[in-house]
């Protein structure tokens, strides 16, 4: 499990990370959420040892990372794609990190199987798109076989087929019983990612919740479609339900859910041709939920609601 408990950082006068907490635990894929300048990299930074904390800690399996022996063996991570030498090819590269941990060179070439760089193992990264070396960082954190993978931004330059493979990649760990966090702004592409979240602004934490639940808060109304709509309307009054017609026949109402509107048009033998419970995106109710929190933004952004 991850613990980050109270964690604060300061760069001169700028707070980064304000008394931040939570937990992540293993069996799950976490997301780690914020707008840019949210303090998640920083976060992430802390967590290995690359930044220190102000005050506070952040632990792994209930160590500081400085404290453990053979890291790369517990805490797989990947901070920046382009971390790895350009004249390197791929394999050197991978080959370099395992033998500076004890680790052989055939889980080297299983990796770049994993990864999906078997055949460009012997190439030069300097060749090799974003994507592609976004892949070779997957297959250095994933080296030492850890139990802990964190990742910052691992879709970024992965085409359609690359991030359905991250996706399966990221959850098959977390059935394995590993704890997995990965970070991200774009809440859309995290819909499809995570099972938990954690949403950060001004280095605070704003929510941290199930993506299940994300979701069926933010239910909004119900369309429906019937040709007895104008005896409907008033049934649903009568339930409590905010009723408004729309300018081709329908009904969208607020306040009551589509089965109770399934049972009240049957008691009332009124026929249903739809109906449509419509929520928020995700996309909308992340940047309703930051908007307070955002660095940087236009002065059409300012004016502008989610």
């Amino acid at each position: 499990m991850i613990a980050v408990r109270e964690l604060t950082k300061r760069y001169g006068t700028t707070l980064a990370l304000d008394h931040l907490s939570f937990e992540v635990r293993p069996g799950v894929v976490t997301g780690f959420l914020g707008p840019n300048g949210a303090g998640k990299s920083t976060t992430l930074r802390i967590m290995l040892g690359l930044h220190h904390p102000t005050s506070g800690e952040a632990l792994v399996g209930n160590r500081r990372y400085a404290r453990i022996r053979r890291p790369i063996h517990e805490v797989g991570a990947v901070l920046d794609a382009d971390a790895a030498h350009p004249g390197r090819t791929a394999f050197h590269h991978l080959a370099c990190l395992a033998r500076s941990n004890g680790i052989g060179r055939t889980r080297v070439t299983a990796v770049l199987e994993q990864v999906g760089l078997a055949s460009v193992a012997h190439k030069r990264v300097r060749g090799f798109s974003l994507g592609m070396r976004q892949r070779l960082g997957i297959a250095g954190a994933l080296l030492g076989d850890p139990a802990v993978i964190l990742l910052d931004e691992p879709v970024n330059g992965l085409d359609a087929a690359g991030i359905r493979w991250i996706r399966s990649t990221l959850r098959s760990l977390a059935a394995q019983g590993r704890t997995v966090l990965l970070s991200s702004h774009l809440m859309s592409e995290m819909a499809v990612t995570v099972d938990h979240v954690l949403i950060i602004g001004r280095g605070r934490l704003l929510e941290e919740t199930s993506m299940t639940r994300l979701r069926d808060r933010f239910e909004r109304d119900v369309l429906v479609r019937s040709p007895g709509a104008a005896q409907l309307a008033p049934i649903l009054t009568g339930l409590g339900a905010s009723v408004t017609a729309t300018d081709d026949g329908g009904l969208v109402a607020v306040g009551v859910d589509a089965p109770t509107i399934g049972d009240a048009a049957a008691a009332a033998s009124i026929p249903i041709h739809g109906l449509t419970p419509r929520s928020a995106t995700l996309e909308d109710v992340y940047l309703e939920m930051t908007s307070e929190a955002v660095e940087y933004r236009t002065v059409e952004e300012r004016t502008a609601r989610p």
